[in-house]
């Protein structure tokens, strides 16, 4: 059964976690800050349902928390970002803020990190950009559980893809999505609820459909977008090797079935090509006005927006929404409401304030 926390609490507990494990405030809030908003914008599997892990990765020696993320190399358009095995909630913002400097500059910025790690949902990054009216892009490589399509072999991440377009007066349009038919974490959700996960997104070790959302323990594997060779898997596939090329290959983290697992107990891969380091991370922002003038893009991205939400609807009780809609008013509805956690997710956030002898709050509700 769920509970309701109030969204400020849950950031100060948050952000006291990585305090006490040595980050400063300002690095503990923003990690916290990256946390919740998954949480907020209604993406349960990438939240504060990750915080045991990270603290897991840390407890290992795979997260440094006195990193320092640098640039190996730049032009004035793009950069090369060694995290330093930093904490990926930090090291992504630091990268997005390289990018969007170099947009600010030339028009463009493109940057590629290596030696990093999980860094939250990939939409926190992209919107960064919108601050400054641009639009943003971030990719990521993660942990191999996806099998490319006709194989039975876990080869790519769940490998998301984020982009933010800034609007005028409409809200900006955020595409945020895996490549996977679902995100692992979503079977993390089902299996806490005893539920069957829907046809199509995994498979059993012998390539055979199944809903069993424990499917992965037993030598499975997630499918592409698509599921089904028939039902376009192959693309699926082409878009989470297009996002494992210039997140891992390009900057030289590591790629395929060599992107470290997130979960702390298996083991890194041993069989890696020599200098692939880390998760990798892909980001990108565009100045608008270096291509048009700005204000004439607004209006018509706002004219886009206006006319896709009037699309005739399948259901006239469910209107047709663009990308980015239903995470907004899942957004507004729980920073009012409130963010509800399931029960095994406070349970492990107890242990969590236990362990390091901070206060969790109470929920709104008892």
């Amino acid at each position: 059964m769920d509970q309701t926390f109030a969204v400020g609490d849950l950031q100060a507990f948050c952000a006291d976690i990585f305090q006490r494990m040595g980050y400063d405030e300002p690095q503990a809030k923003l990690a916290a800050d990256v946390l919740l908003k998954a949480d907020l914008r209604g993406i349960d599997s990438h939240g504060l349902a990750r915080l045991s892990g990270y603290v897991r990765l840390w407890e290992a020696g795979r997260i440094r928390v006195d990193a320092r993320p640098f640039v190996v190399h730049e032009t004035p358009s793009t950069a090369w970002i060694d995290g330093d095995r930093g904490l990926g909630l930090l090291v992504a913002p630091f990268a997005m803020r390289v990018a969007i400097q170099k947009a600010r500059q030339v028009g463009s910025g493109w940057v590629a990190v290596r030696n990093s790690n999980h860094f939250g949902i990939a939409g926190y990054h992209a919107m960064l950009a919108l601050e400054e009216e641009m639009i943003g892009m971030a990719l990521t490589n993660a942990s191999p559980l996806v099998a490319p399509a006709l194989s039975v072999e876990r080869m790519l991440g769940t490998n998301p893809i984020a982009v933010a377009i800034p609007a005028g007066d409409e809200p900006p349009i955020v595409i945020d999505m895996a490549t996977s038919a679902a995100a692992n974490g979503k079977l993390e959700i089902l299996q806490r609820k005893q539920a069957l996960a829907p046809e199509g997104w995994i498979q059993d070790a012998d390539g055979r459909p199944t809903r069993d959302p424990f499917a992965l323990q037993q030598g499975g594997a997630l499918l592409p977008l698509g599921s089904r060779l028939e039902t376009g898997s192959h693309k699926g596939y082409c878009l989470s090797a297009l996002v494992d090329i210039l997140s891992g290959v390009l900057p030289g983290a590591g790629f395929g079935p060599w992107v470290p697992p997130f979960v702390h107990f298996l083991p890194l891969p041993q069989d890696a090509p020599p200098g692939a380091a880390g998760i990798g991370h892909f980001f990108g922002a565009l100045r608008i006005d270096a291509f048009r003038p700005a204000e004439a893009f607004k209006t018509h991205i706002d004219s886009w927006i206006r006319r896709f939400r009037a699309a005739r609807p399948l259901d006239a009780a469910e209107p047709v929404k663009v990308p980015g809609d239903p995470e907004r008013m899942m957004e507004a509805q729980r920073r009012e409401l409130g963010i509800p956690l399931h029960s095994s997710v406070v349970q492990a956030l107890k242990a969590l304030s236990e362990r390091f002898g901070a206060h969790f709050p109470d929920p709104l509700h008892k």
